[in-house]
């Protein structure tokens, strides 16, 4: 199977796979007699797998000349192309709808983002809804997978805060990775590792929300969705939802995954003994759920005593626990909204608590995983740097400890974080310049460029004073948001890369 998958184009095989892919929800309308989607389901099916065909045998036998940077190439015309084939199916299935739409539909759900222009859920067939949940969950896996067939060997991803400042030991161990293993078999093994286990995970959870009460087609769907940390819901988020906290609860510990490669993944150079308890990111990033919750209902405790104030112990749990769902959910980019986050809002005593799901959505969630954002180790490096800053303030002649790789992390992995936030920060001012001259509202355009670039769609609705529909956004908008999304999903460094001269001469 290795060798199989080895030998193929890895575009034609992405290609295949949205064209086998089409015959889920094909199924599953047979199964609930909707003959209408069956079929062009089915017919589109057919129609790429002959295509895919052709391109397959029109490829056959050739050599990829550029290795990794080709494997990088061909997974930004994924994210940019393939789209258009996974749209068909569903601009023919929803009445109405333009091949525009069901473009910026098939990024939106790529890329892992969860962004919808149809705010009623019940205005598309079920099988669409599956369709894009379905398309959203091979999005996260291709991403999972690329972090560590392609990003890590050119030091992308995250990586670099990792390497950067013992650059020598680096370069020499990928060198000796390149030269033992051939890129597209490295790809084809991490295939082969994380398909089963990304499966398994998705059907595990599947079967905990529909015990939880859930109905199965929903159970599934935001299985797929909690995995990829797409946030896509046939119901319209966990509030509509009937598995109740106990889902809520199923959910948050599988996003847990999204804060950390380590729970199943190790770069080289990374420390073995590094375990969950260990693990920077992991670490990092339950404390900021944690003193975020906290933030949120403090007011509300020191005012307990304010007249018609509900001071409940199963109101105080409710808040905690929205606070607490609901941040995790947007840091890592998933975009579920608890059904106990108005008690949260209420708690808080901020009149747009939104805006800091905003903030938590540029943090993003882990290296490696299928979150965005800026990535936690980027921000942690950022955190260590400033810490030892503020200490050599007190104690100028001292020497930071913890080792040579924490000083590399300080030094010059938070160098190149901050090099990244910078490039974010640039980003998120162009898009909203780009979607002002389209029409665009300035605090629209604020909340849309970073739920694009952070890819978490979701934050439309929440992180304004009002929601955000995107149904009313121009085809120039739907453009400018979709190349964001691309852009946000294999972040701006790789795209940089690609542009380098020197990056091919490597």
């Amino acid at each position: 199977m290795a060798g199989f998958l080895s030998r193929r184009p890895f575009f034609v095989l992405l290609m295949g796979l949205g064209a086998l892919a089409m015959i889920v929800p094909a199924i599953h309308a047979r199964v609930v007699e909707d003959y209408a989607s069956m079929r062009i389901f089915f017919y589109g099916f057919l129609l790429f797998s002959v295509i895919t065909l052709f391109v397959a045998l029109a490829t056959e036998g050739h050599q990829p000349r550029f290795g990794l940077r080709g494997l990088l190439v061909s997974l930004l015309a994924a994210f940019a192309f393939l789209p258009v084939m996974l749209a068909i199916p569903f601009v023919e299935a929803v009445p109405g709808a333009r091949l525009i739409d069901g473009w910026f539909e098939m990024v939106s759900s790529f890329t892992t983002t969860g962004a919808t222009l149809w705010d009623d859920p019940r205005s598309l067939p079920r099988s669409v809804h599956l369709w894009r949940s379905l398309v959203g969950w091979l999005g996260g896996l291709l991403m999972w997978i690329a972090a560590m067939a392609v990003l890590l060997p050119l030091n992308l991803g995250g990586f670099e805060v990792y390497q950067q400042g013992n650059a020598e030991a680096g370069q020499e161990r990928y060198a000796q990775i390149g030269r033992s293993i051939d890129p597209p078999e490295r790809l084809a093994r991490y295939i082969l590792r994380f398909v089963p286990l990304y499966t398994g995970l998705t059907l595990l959870l599947w079967l905990g929300l529909t015990m939880a009460g859930e109905v199965p087609f929903v159970a599934l769907c935001h299985a797929m969705a909690t995995l990829s940390t797409s946030g896509i819901s046939p119901v319209g988020g966990l509030y509509h939802a009937t598995a109740g906290i106990g889902g809520e609860v199923m959910i948050a510990l599988f996003l847990v995954f999204a804060l950390s490669h380590l729970t199943f993944t190790r770069a080289p150079g990374e420390d073995p003994r590094s375990v969950v308890t260990r693990d920077a990111e992991l670490r990092f990033g339950l404390t900021l759920v944690g003193v975020l919750a906290v933030a949120l209902v403090a007011r509300h405790v020191f005012e307990m005593g304010a007249e018609g104030a509900d001071n409940s112990l199963t109101t105080a749990l409710a808040a905690a626990w929205g606070g607490v769902f609901t941040i995790l959910s947007f840091m890592t980019t998933a975009g579920f909204e608890s059904a106990q986050w108005s008690v949260t809002q209420s708690w808080s005593g901020l009149s747009t608590p939104g805006l800091m799901l905003v903030g938590l959505s540029v943090i993003g969630g882990g290296v490696a995983t299928t979150a965005g954002g800026i990535k936690l180790l980027r921000v942690y490096a950022l955190y260590k740097h400033s810490q030892r800053e503020l200490q050599r303030l007190v104690h100028p002649s001292s020497v930071g400890g913890s080792g040579a790789r924490a000083r590399r992390i300080r030094r010059q992995g938070a160098q190149i974080a901050w090099i990244f936030f910078m490039i974010f920060a640039i980003s998120i001012a162009g898009v909203m310049v780009l979607l002002s001259l389209t029409g665009v509202q300035f605090e629209t355009a604020m909340v849309l460029a970073v739920s694009a670039l952070s890819t978490t769609g979701p934050l439309a609705v929440v992180g304004a004073e009002d929601p955000i529909s995107y149904a009313g956004l121009t085809d120039l908008s739907k453009v400018v948001l979709a190349l964001a999304m691309i852009l946000g999903r294999l972040e701006a460094l790789a795209i940089i890369a690609l542009l380098n001269p020197e990056f091919w001469r490597r």
